[in-house]
C-alpha cells in the first residue's frame, strides 16, 4: 500500500493545519482542504499572532506528502481534513482522475471533461484562406541580405541543405526572406554547448544578431510550427474565448495555426513568428508576436523581416483591441444589458453575474451558435430552461442550478464539458458528490474518495 495513505506521512503536515485553523475544526463540521502537487501546493497554513516563522517545519511537512506522490506515481492529491478537539481525525484524500482538473487552490474539482480529448471550439478553429495575400511592399531581398552580411559578418550561415532539412522536418516551404536570414546567420551558439565552451561570447553573439533583428533569434533547427498546444488551457477559461477577426487586422483572431513559424522570442517569453496565414489586412510572412499571457491572436512586429532589420524599434503591443461582440457577450452587476439585448444570431459565449435580479433564458433558445454559458449565483430565474439550449458545449452553474438541472433530467447531452462553481467555502465532498452525478451522464471516470483516520491527540 502506498505512504500516501499512511497517517504517518500526513500527520506532520496536519499538526501544521490544525495550529493554523484552530477555531474553524474546533467548530461542528469544521474543516480545512487543499491540495500536494509533485511540482506545488496550496495548503492554508496561517501561523497565529505573534508565533515566529518556521518555513522549514512547512516545506518537510509537504515534502512527506510529495515524496509519497512520487512513490504513488500520482501527480497530486486534494485533501479535505477534519479535526475535532477530541484529535479524532479523518482525512479524505481526492482523486480527481483523468476526466477531472484540478481546482484552483483547493479541492474542489475543476472542469469536467465530458467527451474524451474533446478541446474548447476556439482550439479548433482553423485560420480562414488567405489566397490574396501577397507580400509587403517592403520585402528586398538583396537589400536583406546586404544589410545582415554588413551588420553580422562573423556569423557562419546554414548551407542549402541544411535548409531543405529544415523545411522537410516542418513540412512547410520557408519564406524566401527567412532563407536569407539563415544563410547568413545559422543561429545555432546553444545547440551543442560543452562545458570547455565560453558561454559569455556565445551569448554575445545571440544579442549581437538578436540587435540587427529585434528579437532573440533560434536556431534553425530550433524553429517549429505553432500548433494548438501553444496555450495550455482550463476549460473554465477556454471555452469562453473566442476569435473574432476584424476586416482591417493584419493578424488573424486565433490560438494557433499551421502557418505561423516561430522563429525566436522577445527574450520575456513571447514568441516571434513568422506568418504565412495574415488577416484581410496583413501581408505573407509578417512578422508577428504571439503573448504568453494571450490565449488567443498575435500583435503585428513588422511587415516583413526586411522592414524588421531597416526599420526602426517598435513597440509590438499596440493596435489589436478586437470588438468581441456580437460573438461574446458578459452581463454583470447593475449594467442595463439584458439578454434580449445579446441574443444575436452569433452569440458563442455569454457569461451572467452579479446583476440583482435572475435572468430568463428563453431569448437564447435556438440561436445556431452559442456553446458556452457561465452563471453565477442566483442568475437563473428557472435553471431548466438550460434544456432547450441544445447546443451548449460547456456549462458552468452552482451547486444549486446544478440541483435543478439534474433533478429535471435536463442537462444538455451536446456538452463536451461542465463545471461547478462553488463559492466561498463549501465542503468539497457535496461538490464532488455533484460532479460525479454530472460524469456518471457520459460514463466518465469518477473522483474517488479514500478515508485515513489517525489521532493526534486532544488539544493542549
Amino acid at each position: 500500500m502506498s505512504t500516501l495513505n499512511d497517517f504517518t506521512t500526513w500527520e506532520p503536515l496536519l499538526r501544521l493545519l490544525r495550529a493554523s485553523h484552530a477555531e474553524r475544526l474546533a467548530a461542528p463540521g469544521g474543516r480545512v482542504s487543499g491540495r500536494i502537487g509533485q511540482h506545488g501546493w496550496s495548503v492554508p497554513l496561517r501561523r497565529p499572532a505573534g508565533a515566529e516563522p518556521d518555513d522549514r517545519a512547512e516545506r518537510d511537512a509537504v515534502d512527506r506528502v510529495r515524496a509519497a506522490l512520487v512513490e504513488a506515481a500520482m501527480v497530486e492529491a486534494a485533501f479535505t481534513v477534519e479535526i475535532p478537539p477530541s484529535g479524532r481525525t479523518v482525512l479524505r484524500l481526492l482523486d480527481h482522475g483523468p476526466a477531472v482538473d484540478p481546482g484552483l487552490g483547493n479541492a474542489h474539482p475543476g472542469a469536467l471533461t465530458l467527451v474524451e480529448d474533446a478541446v474548447p471550439a476556439p482550439w479548433r478553429r482553423l485560420p480562414d484562406p488567405a489566397p490574396g495575400a501577397r507580400l509587403a511592399p517592403s520585402v528586398d531581398l538583396e537589400l536583406l541580405e546586404r544589410t545582415l552580411r554588413e551588420r553580422l559578418p562573423d556569423e557562419t550561415g546554414a548551407t542549402e541543405e541544411e535548409i531543405a532539412a529544415a523545411e522537410a522536418r516542418l513540412g512547410v516551404a520557408l519564406p524566401e526572406e527567412l532563407k536569407v536570414l539563415y544563410r547568413v546567420t545559422r543561429a545555432d551558439w546553444y545547440d551543442d554547448l560543452e562545458s570547455g565552451e565560453d558561454f559569455a561570447l556565445l551569448a554575445e553573439a545571440s544579442e549581437r544578431v538578436g540587435g540587427v533583428l529585434g528579437f532573440e533569434l533560434s536556431s534553425l533547427n530550433w524553429i517549429f510550427t505553432e500548433n494548438r498546444s501553444r496555450s495550455r488551457f482550463r476549460w473554465e477559461h477556454a471555452a469562453t474565448q473566442v476569435c473574432v477577426t476584424a476586416p482591417d487586422a493584419a493578424v488573424q483572431d486565433l490560438v494557433w495555426s499551421p502557418g505561423w513559424i516561430v522563429i525566436g522570442d522577445t527574450g520575456g517569453g513571447d514568441l516571434v513568428a513568422v506568418d504565412l496565414t495574415p488577416g484581410p489586412r496583413g501581408h505573407l510572412g509578417q512578422l508577428i508576436v504571439l503573448g504568453h499571457e494571450d490565449s488567443v491572436g498575435g500583435d503585428l512586429f513588422a511587415e516583413s523581416l526586411t522592414e524588421a532589420v531597416l526599420g526602426p524599434g517598435r513597440d509590438w503591443y499596440s493596435g489589436r483591441n478586437v470588438d468581441k461582440s456580437p460573438v461574446l457577450a458578459r452581463i454583470y452587476g447593475r449594467q442595463s444589458m439584458s439578454v434580449e439585448a445579446v441574443a444575436h444570431p452569433d452569440l458563442e459565449v455569454l457569461t451572467l453575474g452579479g446583476s440583482p435580479e435572475p435572468f430568463s433564458l428563453a431569448p437564447l433558445v435556438g440561436l445556431p451558435g452559442l456553446r458556452t454559458l457561465s452563471a453565477g449565483h442566483g442568475m437563473l430565474a428557472d435553471p431548466r430552461e438550460i434544456g432547450g439550449l441544445t447546443g451548449l458545449e460547456f456549462l458552468e452553474l452552482t451547486p444549486r442550478d446544478w440541483r435543478v438541472l439534474l433533478d429535471a433530467g435536463a442537462v444538455p447531452r451536446s456538452l463536451s464539458a461542465a463545471a461547478v462553481v462553488a463559492y466561498g467555502e463549501p465542503d468539497p465532498c457535496a461538490v464532488i458528490r455533484l460532479a460525479n452525478e454530472i460524469l456518471a451522464l457520459w460514463d466518465r471516470p469518477q473522483i474517488t474518495e479514500t478515508v485515513v483516520e489517525g489521532e493526534l491527540g486532544p488539544v493542549s
